[in-house]
């Protein structure tokens, strides 16, 4: 048996798996989630974080001004500070994130919604240019990694609406 014949056999054994547990891929052209793609109009930015997320969540689900579902969103963000030197000076903050959203249907139906949380963070023991540019560069970190999340949310939840 030549090496490309085992080749070919090996990738066939490998997919029986799959084909027998019913998997589908998501995107694919029967895939749920195709009812998202181009459909999905999101709320637009006041702010720089909203900004950040929905730059995301249009990279992930693309942009249109008509699409069948609206996605409306509420950002929260907290930040705390972790480590304190003895002269009292914080030289690392942690910050908090969450995002309550909910995807609507053309009849103002809510067809998903949930809260996605996370965080990040950065250091302060740079100049005061660098920590200015950490904090910038934290908050648009935690807002793709919230869009990343919401985007698996609705990716997930997707089986249920019609499309």
């Amino acid at each position: 048996m030549s090496s490309s014949d085992r080749r070919t056999l090996l990738a066939l054994i490998a997919a029986l798996p799959l084909a027998a547990c019913g998997f589908e891929p998501a995107y694919g052209p029967a895939g749920p989630a195709r009812a998202l793609l181009g459909q999905v109009s999101i709320a637009s930015p006041t702010d720089k974080n909203e900004f950040d997320l929905v730059e995301r969540l249009e990279e992930r689900l693309g942009r249109t001004s008509t699409g069948r579902y609206a996605l409306s969103f509420r950002i929260e963000t907290m930040a705390s500070g972790l480590a304190v030197t003895p002269a009292d000076n914080v030289t690392r903050f942690n910050i908090d994130g969450r995002v309550t959203y909910a995807l609507r249907d053309a009849g103002g139906d809510t067809a998903l919604s949930g809260v996605a949380t996370a965080f990040t963070s950065y250091s302060t023991s740079g100049t005061t240019v660098s920590t200015v540019a950490a904090r910038e560069d934290a908050f648009q970190r935690l807002m793709v990694i919230l869009a990343d999340q919401i985007v698996t949310r609705l990716v997930a939840g997707s089986a249920g609406l019609d499309g």
